[in-house]
């Protein structure tokens, strides 16, 4: 018996040992001890491989206000299989999203996102190429094309959409979800709702899990079903550029567009891998942050009654003198003003996206500190939608402050990016989260059912789906 509680002793203490010694050498690989270039932000870098991820995944914001009230609003950490400089510092994330590339810095996210979202993906792309990829999804949501060609297309799909929920339980979460792939797949090949659009949808949910993952290639990870996910999509939209090719018909939408860009020559010819990547970066990036953020208003005029009488009367308004067949126009959706408060709130209070990733091509000098080349650093915006200087009593719901001044020209609103990163899809999103709103208001009233739960990290989601029961207005 005392032999083999001496044993357990033992491995005991050689676990702990070799746990320090683990954590401590991966210190010594990454930290000051072997630079001679400069002093590294503080912080600490976890353990080989996998650095602080699972604390990063699990804790969310938690995780990084301990460290900021540790460390200060610049410290380094070990996240998604990369040495990782984190700033909170509004003044110096608005000058790092504008230097970009001359001040040593290009988009760096993942392995994971890079490998299941393709090479050509235009948040990840920088030099020659971002200035083509960009240019190819600039000329397909500019304002002549949403006035004249995707608001018309939006408008006739959320009339649709929207139909008949009054009289039913209605999950939110589950019908945004699905007005965001579909309206997407309208406008970007004409697929409606089908088997194609189901295949899709199912793809598309493992590809989105795959993109904040280790890159761990091992059948039953998210990686690898996040990859999987991706070829089969791929084979997908290959297939329809090919029958696209073989009919020689001609269609209003973006794949259509993207298959004759190029063809007179204003613009570089895109290969069908570009292709392909950009409408997998439009489906993926359009998706989330729709959806979401639509099931969210709903969540935060449920609890506001004020803000949802403002915004029904402010549509109500533009029903005014139409018929119910007749659809918004440009204009309509430029007058939305309070809706337009609304959106932004939404997005600034339930942090859809909590921060852009920049990656070294040279050491960068950083308040004092020197951020070796080829690591990440993380622009973590989140911290800024909550800052009590730029948004009074921060954690209330008050679509009233983006009327009272202008909040979209101040120099630290990131809630789309900034500098020539800035969200291309910026007004066609809000387009159609505006016209989302305009029906819902106008044709229902509601009331939460039963206890619908929020959660707000890695990514914003309702576990069991937020109910509602619906009625006629």
């Amino acid at each position: 018996m005392a032999l083999l509680l001496l044993v357990l002793v033992g491995v005991v203490v050689g676990v702990v040992v070799a746990s320090s010694l683990l954590l401590r050498w991966n210190e010594v690989r990454y930290g000051n001890g072997r630079r001679k270039e400069g002093r590294l932000p503080p912080g600490t870098m976890g353990w080989p491989l996998f650095g602080e991820t699972t604390e990063f995944l699990k804790q969310g914001p938690s995780f990084m206000k301990q460290r900021r009230l540790r460390y200060g609003r610049l410290f380094r950490t070990h996240i998604l299989g990369c040495p990782t400089v984190v700033c909170m510092d509004p003044e110096l994330n608005r000058r790092m999203l504008l230097q970009g590339e001359a001040g040593g810095l290009v988009p760096g996210y993942p392995q994971s996102m890079l490998d299941i979202l393709g090479r050509n993906n235009i948040a990840a792309v920088h030099g020659p190429l971002h200035r083509v990829m960009r240019g190819a999804m600039l000329g397909l949501v500019r304002p002549a094309m949403l006035r004249t060609s995707l608001l018309p297309k939006i408008d006739a799909f959320m009339r649709d959409h929207l139909s008949g929920w009054a009289g039913s339980v209605v999950d939110v979460q589950a019908k945004t979800k699905e007005m965001a792939l579909l309206s997407a797949l309208r406008q970007i090949a004409g697929i409606t709702a089908g088997p194609l659009s189901d295949a899709l949808k199912t793809e598309l949910c493992t590809l989105v899990l795959g993109t904040i993952s280790l890159p761990i290639n091992l059948p039953g990870t998210s990686y690898y079903q996040g990859f999987q996910a991706r070829k089969k999509l791929v084979s997908m939209l290959e297939q329809m550029i090919a029958e696209r090719r073989c009919s020689g018909e001609v269609h209003d939408d973006m794949l259509d567009a993207l298959l004759r860009s190029g063809n007179d020559g204003t613009r570089e010819k895109l290969t069908d891998e570009q292709i392909i990547d950009l409408l997998i970066a439009l489906i993926y990036s359009g998706y989330e942050t729709m959806s979401t953020t639509s099931m969210m208003a709903v969540k935060y005029l449920s609890d506001h009654p004020q803000a949802l009488e403002e915004l029904r009367r402010e549509h109500l308004d533009i029903r005014k003198g139409k018929s119910p067949e007749e659809a918004i126009s440009y204009e309509d959706f430029k007058s939305m003003a309070f809706t337009r408060a609304v959106i932004f709130e939404t997005l600034r209070l339930a942090t859809v996206v909590n921060g852009l990733l920049r990656k070294t091509t040279k050491d960068v000098e950083m308040n004092g500190y020197v951020i070796p080349k080829g690591w990440r650093i993380y622009v973590y915006t989140r911290e800024i939608n909550y800052d009590p200087f730029m948004y009074p009593d921060p954690m209330t719901f008050n679509p009233w402050r983006w009327l009272e001044k202008n909040m979209e020209s101040h120099p630290h609103f990131m809630l789309f990016g900034g500098g020539g990163r800035m969200c291309p899809g910026k007004e066609v999103g809000t387009a159609e989260i505006a016209t989302f709103l305009h029906y819902f208001v106008t044709r229902y009233r509601w009331e939460e059912e039963g206890k619908n739960t929020i959660l707000k990290f890695p990514r914003v989601e309702a576990p069991n789906g937020l109910h509602i029961r619906v009625h006629d207005y």
